[in-house]
């Protein structure tokens, strides 16, 4: 399924990913930081929404009380939440 999930507070504006059975592939950033948002979608390749956002929840950037990858960690979770409401 894909989803796309809107930033709050962050200079990446949006994520998109597929989810399939809870695992997430294909994370996309559009915005931010060239080299973190090349490296972190390929950290992240299947791996267990869960797992995700365990790891980056909570990340803060700077002064900003989110980053990238706590915004990640929300954007899995949403997905998730999304896949099972759509019973695919």
């Amino acid at each position: 399924m894909h989803f796309e999930y809107k930033t709050e507070n962050t200079c990446s504006t949006l994520i998109e990913m597929e989810i399939e059975n809870g695992v997430v592939h294909n994370v996309k950033f559009t915005g931010g930081c060239n080299g973190n948002l090349k490296a972190v979608p390929i950290l992240v390749e299947g791996m267990k929404a869960e797992e995700i956002a365990k790891k980056l929840a909570g990340i803060t950037c700077g002064r900003r009380p989110t980053s990238c990858g706590d915004q990640l960690a929300k954007a899995v979770l949403a997905a998730k939440s999304a896949e099972e409401t759509s019973g695919t």
